[in-house]
């Protein structure tokens, strides 16, 4: 009887498997997950590209120089023709030259160097709204690493959560394996004794043969989430670990309203649509400036090597001016579409927190609901405890049968199996919410 004592005892609880892997706690899981993740990298580098596409935009308010350089072969040859006079009047002689003189450059390899050097001046001010726009996408980019970063938490919590319920039902499937075979034994003797019938020994096998089976579907379901948390925490997924207990649940401390408007606060969403209200305004006001003449201070310098009769060196300085004066009404349509970005943005905002609003009182009443449900779990595994305490001690004074054991002990291992399975719904429910407010 004191085997009977001790399946009774054993199924009131169900603790984590002792594995040989080192522990890994859920707050440690989250660490490594924001330090090696490939999505949260690939977010991270995100926001470095930005930067420097904004460094990048900078230079172009600095000179721009560029010299071209060309080696050629004269195809033709090169004939300058002067007219009579065309140099001038020598004072005593006359025109100068008297007669139309040519003169001939042969055919001949020839060099040609052309530098140039200029210097943005109106185009200042749409630089500068160009860099603002970088410094923008910057920021949308930060905050897109956010969401990543929260939405790799989100996962972890969740397969960190999911790999608990697991294991301890796993332990504690293992744990009925061992006294199943044992209660076999007792009732193989039995049956040999005329002590039991048959069919209780059919029930014993058959519910080793059930346990032994969710054992296997456990064991596959353990592997494949601590696969996916290596994966998560971009380890090899070979690596073996131990989840330990989570902790015990706590009341969610805010009411609706509260937590509505922390998500507000808080969510990156929302601020990356508010950027993008900025942003296009940012880029309506650079559309306009384009009706601004560009105007540039130029230095140009050309040296035509080896062409006889030309100078060989050119220098000129002075302003440039670069002016579309009629487009055809381009940039009016453009600035009108520029326009309607603006409006598109601003409705964005207020679906954003409209969508928000949503999502946090949706996943609010969903951790009310999965409290409530844990509640009713839990005391309903109370009592088939106290159900399988008090037919353990009926059968140590043969006064039920050990078909009535067994049932109770599968009706309390249906129980503990609902009530770890409420603490999961309890416990994802609570980081979809902590999700949903911009928590990590």
């Amino acid at each position: 009887m004191l085997l009977i004592r001790r399946l009774g005892a054993l199924l009131l609880l169900a603790c984590p498997i002792l594995a040989s892997g080192q522990e890994l706690t859920l707050d440690q899981a989250i660490s490594l997950a924001l330090q090696k993740n490939r999505l949260v990298k690939i977010a991270q580098l995100e926001v470095s590209k930005s930067e420097h596409d904004t460094e990048v935009m900078r230079t172009n308010k600095l000179p721009q120089f560029k010299i071209d350089l060309m080696q050629g072969q004269l195809l033709t040859r090169v004939n300058f023709t002067f007219p009579p006079g065309s140099l001038g009047v020598i004072p005593g002689l006359g025109p100068f030259p008297t007669t139309t003189t040519e003169i001939s450059n042969p055919r001949r390899p020839f060099t040609l160097i052309q530098a140039q050097a200029n210097q943005p001046i109106s185009q200042l001010f749409r630089i500068g709204l160009g860099v603002d726009a970088k410094k923008i996408d910057t920021e949308i980019a930060k905050e897109k690493l956010g969401m990543q970063e929260q939405n790799v938490v989100n996962d972890v919590k969740k397969t960190y959560y999911n790999l608990v319920q697991a294991q301890s039902a796993l332990n504690a499937t293992e744990e009925t394996i061992t006294l199943l075979k044992e209660i076999n034994r007792i009732a193989a003797n039995g049956l040999e004794q005329q002590v039991i019938l048959k069919s209780d020994m059919l029930d014993a096998e058959a519910g080793l043969a059930k346990a032994e089976s969710e054992a296997t579907t456990l064991q596959d379901t353990v592997a494949t989430l601590k696969e996916r948390m290596n994966d998560l925490l971009a380890r090899d997924l070979t690596t073996d670990f131990t989840v330990s207990q989570t902790a015990e649940m706590a009341p969610w401390e805010m009411d609706l309203a509260a937590t509505r408007a922390k998500a507000l606060e808080q969510r990156p969403e929302l601020r990356e649509a508010r950027m993008k209200v900025h942003e296009a305004e940012i880029d309506r006001r650079a559309k306009k400036a384009e009706y601004i003449p560009d105007v540039s201070l130029s230095m140009n310098y050309l040296s035509p090597f080896d062409i006889k009769f030309l100078p060989e060196n050119i220098a000129a300085v002075g302003f440039v001016m670069d002016w579309d004066v009629f487009d055809w009404g381009k940039k009016k349509h453009e600035l009108a579409s520029k326009s309607e970005v603006i409006e598109q943005a601003k409705s964005g905002v207020d679906e954003a927190t409209a969508q928000i609003q949503v999502e946090v009182g949706q996943d609010f009443r969903k951790l009310e609901e999965a409290r409530q449900n844990l509640r009713v779990a839990d005391l309903e595994l109370d009592a088939e405890r106290e159900k399988v305490r008090v037919a353990v001690n009926k059968y140590d004074e043969k006064a039920v049968l050990l078909k009535d054991v067994l049932q109770l002990k599968a009706s309390l291992a249906e129980k503990t199996y609902k009530y770890q399975e409420s603490l999961l719904s309890f416990w994802t429910a609570r980081a979809d919410l902590e999700k949903a407010i911009g928590e990590r």
